[in-house]
C-alpha cells in the first residue's frame, strides 16, 4: 500500500496533466466542477471509498465504476476520459490527492486563495460570514473556503491557508497545557 506522500506526488503529477489538458480545451472550470462533485461523492459514499482504496478491485473494475459514476453525473468528456485513464493505470486510490492538487492549480490560475476551515461543530451562516470576512481582511483577497467538521477538536477553529496553519482549537490548547504540566 502506498503512503500518503507518494499518493500526493502521483496526485500532483496527474492533476498537472489534467489541468494542462483542461486548459488547452478551455474546460478548467467544467473539470473542476466535475471533480468537486466527485469529491463530495467520495466523502458521502463508503462504497466508493472502498472501490478506490481496496486492492480487491482491479483496475478495470475501478475504471468502469468511476466512468459509470461520471457518465451518470454528466461529467465532461475530458473528466470521463481522465477517470478511465487514472483507474486503468492503477491509480484510483490517488483520486482524492488528484482532486486536491487540481483544485489548488485551478485556484492559483484564478489568483484565488483557498482556505480550509475545520471546526468541532458546523458553522452557522453568521459564523461562516465572520470567518470569511476575517480571512478577507487578513489575506487581502477573497478566500475560497472549504469547511470540515472534526469533533476531536472539542471547540474552537483551525484555519489552513497554503502551508500556514492557525490553530485556535480547544484540543491544541489542552495539549499545550498537558505538555507544559509534564515539563513542570
Amino acid at each position: 500500500m502506498a503512503d500518503d506522500s507518494s499518493l500526493s506526488n502521483v496526485g500532483s503529477r496527474y492533476a498537472q496533466a489534467l489541468f494542462d489538458l483542461a486548459t488547452e480545451q478551455n474546460q478548467v472550470s467544467a473539470v473542476e466542477g466535475d471533480l468537486k462533485s466527485l469529491k463530495a461523492a467520495i466523502a458521502d459514499s463508503k462504497d466508493l471509498r472502498t472501490l478506490l482504496a481496496s486492492p480487491a478491485f482491479g483496475s478495470e473494475d475501478k475504471a468502469k465504476g468511476l466512468v459509470g459514476i461520471g457518465a451518470k453525473a454528466k461529467f465532461s468528456m475530458t473528466t470521463l476520459k481522465f477517470l478511465g485513464l487514472l483507474a486503468s493505470n492503477g491509480r484510483g486510490s490517488a483520486l482524492p490527492a488528484v482532486i486536491a492538487a487540481y483544485e489548488k492549480l485551478s485556484a492559483e490560475a484564478r489568483g484565488a486563495v483557498s482556505a480550509e476551515v475545520t471546526t468541532a461543530v458546523p458553522l452557522s451562516a453568521a459564523q461562516a460570514k465572520g470567518v470569511a470576512a476575517a480571512l478577507r481582511q487578513a489575506l487581502g483577497k477573497d478566500p475560497e473556503i472549504s469547511t470540515r467538521v472534526d469533533p476531536a477538536l472539542l471547540g474552537g477553529i483551525k484555519v489552513k491557508v497554503g502551508s500556514r496553519l492557525f490553530d485556535a482549537s480547544l484540543k491544541s490548547k489542552l495539549d499545550s497545557l498537558k505538555f507544559a504540566l509534564k515539563r513542570a
